[in-house]
């Protein structure tokens, strides 16, 4: 059994994750400041034993005794990351930053996501896994 952090872990993505982490027997920490996560998405999770939810903003430091580390930390709908775009990049930037800081410090094993919202507008749609995105100078 890992003790598993899943950061951005009350989003869509995240408590899918966290569920499945928790199934495969894992201890799951769901850290997420409920911005765009909601608790709604980990209710199911509440009482079991092997979950914990921590209300936490990735831009500030967090320490925790962690095997694995998932950072799903960032808004990632337009709606979302446009309402306040340095909170956006703060929690890009500074949450991959503190979550490659604590993977560092406890040995930990770190996965890095971020949103497709980086590559920019697409120009296929429905985009393919071949698909990388659109770069313009």
């Amino acid at each position: 059994m890992k003790r598993i952090l899943v950061s951005g872990g009350a989003g869509f993505i995240g408590s899918h994750l966290c569920t499945r982490l928790i199934e495969d027997g894992h201890d799951v920490i769901c850290l997420d400041n409920l911005f765009t996560g909601s608790k709604e998405n980990i209710l199911h999770l509440m009482d079991n034993p092997h979950f914990e939810f921590v209300r936490h903003d990735v831009t500030d430091p967090y320490s925790v005794e962690v095997d694995e580390i998932y950072n799903l930390a960032c808004p990632a709908s337009p709606v979302h990351y446009q309402y306040d775009a340095i909170q956006t990049i703060k929690t890009s930037v500074m949450g991959a930053i503190h979550m490659l800081g604590l993977a560092m410090r406890v040995n930990a094993k770190i996965l890095q996501a971020s949103t497709s919202e980086v590559y920019g507008d697409p120009m296929i749609h429905p985009q393919p896994e071949s698909y990388w995105g659109t770069s313009i100078p």
